[in-house]
């Protein structure tokens, strides 16, 4: 139960203490905001941004007109930044100002948390989960006056997509602005230079007219990349290595990159460029057309990728990728009658081939692709003008990936294509052409979607419906244990990643994926972070959940193995909303888990032997759960395990706990014996 202020009995503007019955789990979670650190970060307003802030600011109290504001906008405009920045000016510097996760089917009022002066943000931007109604405004206008006595505000960013009844408008407590365009693209660069402490920078931007050109009419998300991009540029420069530049010094490419062109290399949409690399259909090459033939179209992709590597990598790739597309019998352009090998023999070589994408190669026959920027405009450009490559670009990203790290080429450019194009189609091709073949790879790429505020909550649907299948388990199970180990993870992404879990342990019967989500929670059972979460899957299962019976289960296995003091921690210091006992009887009736749990019962007995108080407690906790229905095997079982360990007095432990169980007059029928079993 939540309580939140006010009285529902009181005229709204006495209201004080309203008290709400609800069920904190069904509350939307959110992230809390340090509001100095809000206002410290680079923001500009636009004249549109004044007008719109104007219209919802009260310039006689400072605050918001209305306790509920709603921002319609473009994607990618910068409403969110504009909706904390203003909560964060205009609402007391004592209230809490939370970041919420709409984790919910379709918009409620009845998830909208309620408490005493806070400043609550909220983006509705999924395309079918977050739908606005003329029901939702309704019910939220009610939740307005309910905010207003707290003295809260909630500012809702709404995709103007989503805004589609003409039903919706203003209603009593709630305010619409619409915000029709991003702030000058050029002006958001230069703040995010300065306050990273790149002043340098913007001098040497604001000298580039070709940079600036590049910069007009970029959306607000585009314009902070962009930042990221110079600053990414200038590190180059500073940092590239007296090898890198002994490599450039020995290529055909001539005199060292420098900062002004890395600039404008990094800020240049390419686009212009491309249309012309990418032009008409060529099957031979000729130096007075830039137009590329397919299979240089397929080179530039590589290099694309690899930015710098051994020129066989690069050749075997581009091979790879134009295999992917089509088998060709004969190569382009190639005479009727001559082999492949002729073909390729009777065309440019290699080198040229390199040299005419835009690409060098030193004496040892390395390749130098040192464009990062432009490689992934060739990469967006291709996947936006070439629908029927996405597929094959696709598998040949995933297939080129020589490990699963975020550092790797190929994984790095499918997690941009990710963030970029992840609507629930792409997550769908992506997962189909890569789920079962190279689970890792797909994990890698799918954590930094779930962690991006664009299409996070899109991955997290798909991997939700991944979680019932089986190819996909080994992904889902180790991205959700990644999460979870991060301890500076939002609550709402830890909760996220724990559902997810457990539909994999729900909905797959496997002992291979069952013994992957055994495996992981044995891992996450050691960080004390993570110790409630397991306890609250254990709870749910002793509270009959069918959802949660298998992960309870195995959760109560993975606890067994938490050490604290020296003693198990289900036994020294359990949490109260589990009852061991029970725990123990049932995974020891049952045939799923009764082998794991005889095992770490004796790990226990085996830690607890040489202190007589611990193994007097365990055992007398131990004894009630053997002597339970159906627990003649169990129990037999579990006393052979105990065979060669003792007590620090000498006393066998089978033997011990064959006592205290098997009635004196039935001994004779069961005597202990070497082999139990």
């Amino acid at each position: 139960m939540t309580n939140v202020y006010g009285d529902p009995d009181v005229v709204a503007h006495y209201i004080k203490q309203l008290i709400l019955e609800t069920r904190k789990q069904d509350l939307l979670e959110g992230i809390e905001q340090n509001r100095e650190r809000l206002l410290d970060q680079p923001f500009v307003r636009s004249a549109h941004w004044n007008t719109i802030w104007e219209q919802i600011v009260n310039p006689a109290t400072s605050r918001p007109h209305q306790p509920v504001i709603i921002i319609i906008a473009p994607r990618s405009c910068g409403s969110t930044t504009l909706a904390l920045r203003l909560l964060a000016e205009h609402t007391a510097h004592d209230s809490t100002m939370v970041k919420l996760d709409a984790d919910w089917k379709t918009p409620s009022k009845g998830r909208l948390p309620l408490e005493l002066a806070h400043a609550y943000q909220l983006d509705l931007k999924h395309p079918e989960k977050d739908q606005v109604s003329a029901d939702f405004l309704d019910a939220l206008s009610a939740h307005a006056t309910h905010l207003r006595g707290c003295g809260s505000y909630l500012a809702l960013t709404v995709a103007q997509d989503l805004w589609k009844d003409h039903r919706l408008s203003d209603r009593d407590g709630i305010q619409v602005v619409r915000l029709r365009e991003a702030p000058d693209a050029q002006e958001v660069v230069e703040a995010h230079l300065d306050a990273n402490g790149y002043g340098q920078l913007v001098t040497s931007l604001r000298s580039l007219p070709q940079a600036t050109v590049s910069l007009r009419g970029l959306t607000a998300v585009a314009a902070v990349r962009a930042a990221r991009s110079a600053v990414t540029a200038w590190k180059e420069h500073l940092h590239a290595d007296s090898q890198q530049s002994r490599v450039r010094a020995g290529t055909d490419g001539g005199a060292p990159v420098t900062l002004e062109e890395r600039i404008i290399a990094a800020l240049t949409d390419w686009r212009g460029e491309l249309d012309g690399r990418f032009g008409e259909m060529n099957s031979l090459h000729t130096h007075d057309n830039p137009s590329l033939t397919v299979d240089d179209r397929c080179l530039l992709l590589a290099l694309a990728v690899q930015q710098s590597a051994p020129l066989p990598v690069v050749a075997r790739s581009a091979a790879v990728l134009m295999k992917a597309i089509a088998d060709v019998p004969e190569a382009p352009g190639a005479a009727a009658g001559f082999s492949p090998p002729l073909s390729a023999l009777a065309g440019r070589g290699m080198r040229r081939r390199i040299q005419d994408v835009g690409g060098h190669v030193d004496m040892q026959d390395t390749v130098l692709f040192d464009r990062p920027a432009y490689g992934r405009a060739v990469l967006e450009y291709v996947w936006d003008n070439y629908d029927v490559m996405r597929e094959p670009l696709l598998a040949w990203l995933v297939a080129s990936a020589q490990s699963a790290e975020p550092e790797d080429h190929a994984v790095a450019a499918l997690a941009e294509l990710t963030v970029r194009h992840g609507s629930v189609d792409y997550l769908t091709t992506l997962g189909d052409l890569v789920g079962s073949s190279h689970p890792k790879v797909l994990g890698a790429v799918m954590e930094s979607a779930v962690r991006n505020e664009h299409v996070g909550r899109l991955a997290w649907e798909a991997l939700y419906g991944w979680a019932e299948r089986e190819s996909y388990a080994p992904t889902v199970i180790a991205l959700c244990q990644r999460v979870l180990e991060d301890s500076s993870v939002a609550t709402s992404l830890a909760k996220r990643a724990m559902v997810r879990l457990r539909r994999v342990a729900h909905k797959n019967t496997g002992t291979t994926v069952i013994g992957q989500v055994q495996a992981a929670f044995d891992a996450l059972a050691q960080h004390s972070t993570i110790g409630h979460r397991l306890a609250g899957e254990v709870q749910s299962w002793q509270q009959g959940k069918v959802s949660s019976a298998r992960s309870g289960a195995l959760a109560f296995l993975a606890l067994m193995t938490r050490q604290h003091d020296g003693m198990p921690w289900l036994v020294g210091s359990p949490p109260t909303e589990i009852d061991v006992q029970r725990g123990v009887h049932d995974l020891l009736s049952s045939t799923e888990t009764a082998a794991e749990a005889t095992s770490r019962l004796t790990d226990w007995i085996r830690t607890c032997a040489d202190d007589p108080s611990a193994y007097t407690q365990l055992r007398d906790l131990l004894l009630p759960a053997l002597r339970g229905h159906n627990m003649f095997e169990a129990g037999w079982r579990f006393m052979s395990g105990l065979r060669g360990i003792s007590t620090v007095e000498g006393v066998s432990a089978a033997d011990d706990f064959y006592n205290h169980l098997v009635d004196s007059r039935m001994r004779t029928v069961f005597p202990l014996e070497e082999d139990l079993v």
